[in-house]
């Protein structure tokens, strides 16, 4: 545990409504540099109490580029589809479907 605090090198905390994001930036012991993708939900149990459902993505270095490629593509579709009446976004997100459904498991 002690070990895991040290390798953190940056955090930034986005508070977004009912969520927490945390992107967090370590190193492993051998200094290559890898990021945690967090998101914290608060919920509350039968008996009331909170609880908190956390959902964690490891990042790696060699798979950084790609991720911002796609996170950017991404990003900017959503500008796109904003600018759009609500009928050609409904056909987008049905177009888009289709270019998912052709990667297979040996591809992860």
């Amino acid at each position: 545990m002690e070990n895991e605090k040290n390798s953190e090198l940056y955090s930034k905390v986005v508070r977004a409504g009912k969520r927490t994001y945390f992107f967090d930036i370590k190193a492993t012991r051998g200094n290559d540099l890898y990021i945690t993708l967090t998101e914290s939900k608060k919920t509350f149990g039968d008996n009331g109490n909170d609880n908190y459902e956390k959902h964690k993505i490891f990042l790696y270095k060699e798979d950084f580029e790609k991720f911002k490629e796609g996170l950017e593509d991404v990003l900017a579709k959503i500008d796109t589809m904003k600018n759009n009446s609500d009928s050609s976004i409904e056909q987008k997100s049905v177009d888009s479907v289709d270019t998912f459904t052709s990667v297979s498991f040996e591809d992860l």
